[in-house]
């Protein structure tokens, strides 16, 4: 579970709740405004019906779990598993790997020590991996794309509401002065409701989107990088230090912590 992901959003939630209430429960009845809500909601909902087709609603969905969620394993263990199947290959042979991916969860890795056991050139191993990784970062992209879209559409449609809600205003201003009340409900809540929408809900999704696309792009990377070391036969310890560039210097210490503990990580 991400933290700062269910804070940020618990929190948010709870501020809006105090500032609107101003400490009265009550007051948040005013607040709630059904007209406002189908103009923001379903109307940038049906706007994004028409930009998107509905695969890519549930694709998109689907994606939520990553922005609470991140992936069970770290680059620190990654490379301690790259390292670990550098010291078996120089021991035993590249065959001797085929036994180690089998207990690998990760079908990317397995994928990659495959194809340099079934004996595949160095440049094919490492183009068939980065169109692998370009496609991965095509797929998650889409996620993003759909979920900023949203993030723009809100607000729009929040204007939108609030255009309405003052020519239902002005309309009533020789008529019924009752009807103003309403109305001036109209044109606030929407805005509000859309910029909630965009600022504390689309906007933050996709951003963090893409922070777990940019990790997972490390992390392939790592592999392709470790997986070509280990087919070239280098020095385990050489490899180590290579994949180490990869992190910042405050986190490499944890992989050689790990590696002098004895810690094998299974991907």
């Amino acid at each position: 579970m991400d933290l700062a992901t269910v804070i940020g959003l618990t929190g948010g939630v709870i501020l809006l709740l105090i500032g609107c209430s101003g400490g009265s429960l009550s007051a948040l009845a005013g607040f709630f405004n059904l007209e406002s809500i189908f103009i923001t909601v379903g109307g940038s909902l049906a706007a994004m019906m028409i930009n998107f087709p509905l695969e890519r609603f549930s694709k998109a969905f689907k994606s939520l779990r990553w922005v609470f969620f991140t992936r069970s394993y770290s680059p620190e263990e990654i490379i301690n598993t790259l390292v670990r199947y550098a010291e078996k290959a120089r021991r035993e042979g590249l065959l001797a790997l085929e036994d180690e991916i089998e207990s690998s969860s990760d079908e990317f890795l397995k994928k990659g020590v495959q194809l340099v056991v079934d004996g595949t050139d160095p440049e094919l191993v490492k183009n068939i991996l980065e169109i692998e990784i370009g496609f991965l970062e095509e797929r998650h992209g889409e996620n993003k794309a759909f979920w900023e879209s949203w993030g723009a559409l809100a607000p729009s449609f929040g204007l939108t509401g609030t255009v309405i809600g003052l020519i239902k205003m002005l309309s009533s201003l020789g008529g019924d002065p009752g009807a103003i009340g309403p109305a001036m409900a109209v044109a606030l809540l929407t805005t509000l409701y859309g910029a909630v929408m965009a600022y504390l809900l689309f906007n933050p999704i996709a951003a963090k989107l893409g922070v777990r696309t940019d990790q997972e792009i490390m992390i392939r990377q790592i592999m392709v990088e470790g997986i070509l070391s280990v087919q070239a036969g280098e020095n385990p310890r050489i490899v180590e230090e290579k994949l180490k560039s990869f992190l910042p210097p405050a986190e490499r210490h944890k992989v050689r912590r790990e590696r002098a503990e004895g810690v094998g990580a299974h991907v």
